[in-house]
């Protein structure tokens, strides 16, 4: 198969990676809730979401790939950190849900502890949102450069 087709092969699994995504529709707001019951949804809803987001950007770098080494090995680094930031994202979600009270606001007396796990958990979903929306913008200037006036 030579690349044009390859190319083609790619922006179609993309175009429907990206359907199957935006169906997913993960919210990243964080709640001050203390149930356990809503971490438990939410950790599950972001794994589901994470690991469709991990595998869009793998078929992103693979298209990449086949037409900047230099940029997909950028592209590569960054797929790695998101990762990375959803695992320690979904470590912080399983820590306040063995301990919801944590994320609790009308507790004032909440210990320190309990303040710094809601901290770190804000802290890590910023990050997870935040390097997402930045590789989303890397692929789009790079699709937009590299792509975009090419015919399917």
């Amino acid at each position: 198969m030579d690349s044009e087709n390859k190319i083609r092969e790619y922006k179609e699994n993309l175009k429907k990676l990206g359907a199957e995504l935006s169906a997913t529709q993960y919210n990243f707001k964080i709640k001050n809730e203390s149930s356990e019951k809503y971490w438990v949804k939410k950790i599950q809803e972001f794994s589901k979401y994470h690991k469709k987001t991990i595998e869009y950007f793998t078929e992103v770098y693979s298209l990449m790939k086949l037409i900047n080494e230099e940029q997909s090995d950028m592209f590569l680094l960054r797929l790695s950190k998101l990762r990375q930031l959803g695992i320690n994202l979904l470590e912080d979600m399983e820590n306040v849900k063995q301990n919801p009270s944590s994320m609790d606001l009308k507790d004032k007396p909440q210990s320190r502890w309990s303040m710094e796990q809601r901290e770190k958990l804000i802290k890590s979903n910023n990050e997870c949102l935040n390097h997402e929306k930045r590789m989303n913008i890397f692929f789009k200037e790079f699709y937009e450069k590299y792509l975009q006036n090419k015919q399917n």
